[in-house]
């Protein structure tokens, strides 16, 4: 089916655009909300990359749905780094400071909802955030987040332990909250 619309989508088919948007709008829409937590913020880069995503189609090499999927999420994420960066919304702590009144482990997601854990990591500082998604979701190590983003690999690193420890916090308050 895929295959199918993809080489619709090469022919200029307007009705095949659609049908591949509606199929994977709200997928993308996820990837979209882990980097640009504001609605209309989000809207606008989950708009430029199906932009991007149909305008690319045509010089894309289609290897199979799976592929397909994580080649329209990688468009996706980059997009949102764009954003950000335009923007400059970041802020990276250059070295590693002392963080006291947090957990020195990894976040107990299991212990919470999606739709929890989405607000939690929604809800931390864009830097933090961004590593993290690019890390966990992307697969990213360091070295290459440090490129995309233009920093050091070992504030990469940080950024990930805080955010790790920022959400642990977060989820152990939940938790308690619920007791």
């Amino acid at each position: 089916m895929v295959d199918n619309l993809v080489e619709r989508i090469r022919k200029q088919d307007r009705g095949a655009m659609r049908q591949l948007y509606d199929t994977y709008v709200e997928e993308l829409s996820s990837v979209c909300y882990r980097y640009v937590p504001t609605e209309s913020d989000a809207k606008d880069v989950l708009q430029n990359s199906f932009v991007k995503i149909f305008t690319s189609i045509p010089s894309m090499e289609y290897r199979g749905e799976a592929s397909f999927k994580g080649w329209m999420s990688k468009i996706v994420a980059n997009e949102a780094l764009g954003f950000l960066r335009n923007r400059k919304r970041m802020l990276f702590v250059e070295h590693d400071v002392a963080m006291p009144d947090l957990p020195d482990e990894s976040p107990a997601t299991e212990l919470v909802s999606p739709e929890e854990l989405h607000r939690l990591v929604s809800e931390l500082p864009d830097g933090y955030r961004t590593v993290l998604n690019l890390y966990v979701f992307e697969g990213y190590p360091h070295r290459k987040i440090g490129e995309l983003l233009g920093i050091k690999e070992s504030t990469s690193a940080t950024q990930l332990h805080h955010a790790k420890r920022l959400l642990a916090k977060r989820i152990k308050e939940i938790i308690n909250g619920k007791r």
